[in-house]
């Protein structure tokens, strides 16, 4: 009973050019439904009664092509057709056509479709190039195995490629590691060096400050003597260009020496300062 009300159903909302069910379903003033697909084709090829009107399929009605408006009622069955669940009976139909319930004994290699002896003569179909399913299974098989070799080539190649670069920036990464470490062991033993010299150099500074230190404190302790010797002798040649004749020539020689002394120190001072 189910099944005899489907097929009815299925009558309904079957297009009278493909013999398919309804697809984007366009209706005609006249009422009648066709594909859109369908209607449009005949609308290109009109039976002319008036210029740029076409005549419907079925009652030769005419009508214009922009007339044509969608009929959502009669899409909205087809789709709660194409959703039935089959009764297990008719699950065993199918390798049958829906639409002319035909077997599919043919391919259609430009839609990629199985299909009827009808379909391959209705409107959407026409002129197609179709064979037999045995005939092209093989060569589909054929493409299909080269489409997976070629695959299985490339994921072999990326796997390749990807171990690759993670071996090059392992490679890398330990290259670069190595270099830091050259890097920094050379700049340690620079370091090391620097601060060598470096002690070596204040050690030089302090060694020659010390030197000069003692040689300037023996100068000045040579100058203090000598200013001593000076600061003695000036009073007695003041005090003796003061007195009489005989006085002054009293052990005048002596005074001279005294004052021959004096002058070697100073000059010896002199020479050591320059």
């Amino acid at each position: 009973m189910a099944s005899e009300i489907l097929a009815n159903m299925k009558e309904e909302v079957t297009c009278p050019i493909c013999l398919g069910l309804l697809r984007e379903p366009m209706s005609l003033d006249c009422g009648h439904t066709f594909c859109q697909a369908c209607i449009t084709a005949n609308s290109k090829e009109p039976m002319v009664s008036k210029e740029g009107e076409s005549s419907c399929p079925v009652c030769r009605i005419n009508y214009q092509p922009g007339s044509l408006r969608p009929n959502w009622h009669v899409a909205n069955i087809v789709e709660i057709l194409q959703k039935v669940k089959l009764s297990p009976e008719e699950e065993q139909k199918t390798d049958l056509c829906v639409h002319h319930g035909e077997k599919l004994l043919l391919f259609c290699k430009e839609d990629g479709k199985f299909i009827c002896w009808l379909c391959e003569r209705s409107q959407e179909h026409r002129g197609h190039p179709t064979c037999l399913m045995e005939e092209v299974a093989q060569e589909y098989q054929e493409k299909l195995q080269a489409a997976l070799n070629g695959l299985r080539a490339e994921h072999k190649e990326a796997e390749k490629l990807e171990a690759d670069i993670k071996e090059e920036r392992t490679s890398w990464k330990n290259l670069i590691q190595n270099e830091s470490q050259i890097v920094q062991d050379c700049f340690k033993k620079m370091r090391g060096f620097l601060d060598t010299e470096e002690r070596k150099e204040l050690q030089k500074l302090k060694r020659e400050e010390e030197h000069v230190l003692c040689v300037l404190e023996q100068s000045e302790n040579e100058l203090v003597k000598q200013r001593q010797l000076l600061k003695d002798l000036i009073p007695d040649l003041e005090l003796r260009l003061q007195e009489s004749t005989r006085k002054m020539l009293q052990d005048v020689n002596g005074i001279i020496e005294r004052t021959a002394i004096c002058a070697p120190l100073l000059g010896s001072r002199d020479r050591g300062s320059s």
